[in-house]
């Protein structure tokens, strides 16, 4: 997993919990179509769903990508 600079007075990029539609637990980084954000912890947890590739997280961002994109970065999985 790569390393993240987090940025403590950022007003836009925060840590957050979220459930990632990831077919692999690979990659360290996803676009927002795939990251649905929770409240919770709880909620991420509860949100698992194996059959659907569903997995809890806790994520930062969302940043803009070079090509355009806004990505959510993997801090860890749950």
């Amino acid at each position: 997993m790569p390393q993240i600079i987090i940025d403590p007075d950022s007003t836009s990029l925060a840590e957050r919990f979220a459930l990632i539609k990831a077919p692999s637990k690979r990659r360290a980084r996803f676009p927002e179509g795939c990251v649905t954000l929770v409240e919770t912890e709880a909620a991420a947890r509860a949100g698992r769903d194996q059959a659907r590739k569903l997995e809890p997280a806790v994520v930062y961002g969302p940043s803009s990508s070079s090509e355009g994109q806004r990505l959510y970065y993997l801090l860890r999985w749950l």
